[in-house]
């Protein structure tokens, strides 16, 4: 009787609900209280099972609650009671929580990107970089940031180069080069045809062929007098000849 008074105490003072905790209206089993009063224990067997079977909800209730925290936020690791035995309203409402707080922060931040747009960007990226499979995308983002650096680096000597200002875009880099060749083309062409002594090609021709006509016999003749004076360098023949006057 002091176990059961003990335990319709506990069932008062936790305010059980009425539907859990009432009297039956059949007959009564009723006891006395050391202070006379009576008190009945018939609901109890009912409250306990209920309770039980509570109890035995909680869990479930906690396992789908942990599957619906792993699909949210993958990232949130374990609480620290996920693999005991009972399972308290607590760590129910610690997943709970943690899954409005990760919904309200993506309220905040309108700038987060759905499933379906970030599998839009990866395919969109696929297409622009010829990449066939996920796993060549971060090989082929590597290449690409290797090659803007180089081609950033080479925009920006070439801005420096050429003096033009920074913000100036790669069409007027490159109009730029194209002049500064066209007027190095002309200067050489200009050089030639003033070292050959001619402004046709007809003349430049002609020298040609009169230098290939001269050279090989002078060339035969050098070599023979090298050999026959026993000297291996050109400014020692004039020297040698002098001597065997």
């Amino acid at each position: 009787l002091k176990i059961l008074s003990h335990i319709d105490s506990i069932l008062r003072s936790r305010r059980a609900p009425p539907l859990i905790y009432r009297r039956s209206k059949g007959p009564v089993q009723t006891c006395v209280k050391e202070n006379g009063q009576e008190c009945g224990f018939e609901h109890l067997p009912l409250t306990i099972e209920m309770w039980a079977d509570q109890l035995m909800a909680l869990k479930d209730l906690h396992r789908s609650l942990r599957k619906l925290s792993r699909e949210l936020v993958p990232w949130h690791t374990a609480d620290p009671q996920d693999n005991r035995e009972s399972v308290r309203v607590e760590d129910l409402q610690f997943i709970v929580d943690a899954i409005l707080e990760e919904i309200e922060n993506k309220e905040k931040n309108n700038q987060t990107p759905s499933l379906s747009t970030l599998f839009a960007i990866v395919s969109h990226f696929q297409k622009l970089f010829d990449v066939n499979s996920l796993n060549g995308i971060y090989p082929r983002m590597n290449e690409v940031y290797t090659k803007l650096g180089e081609m950033t680096n080479a925009m920006r000597n070439l801005h420096e180069l050429l003096q033009l200002d920074s913000s100036a875009p790669p069409t007027v880099v490159v109009d730029t080069v194209g002049k500064l060749c066209d007027i190095i083309n002309e200067n050489v062409t200009e050089q030639v045809q003033q070292l050959l002594g001619t402004w046709d090609i007809r003349s430049i021709i002609n020298k040609l062929e009169e230098h290939e006509y001269f050279f090989p016999p002078f060339r035969a003749l050098i070599q023979d007098l090298l050999c026959l004076l026993e000297i291996s360098n050109l400014d020692d023949i004039l020297p040698t000849v002098r001597n065997l006057k």
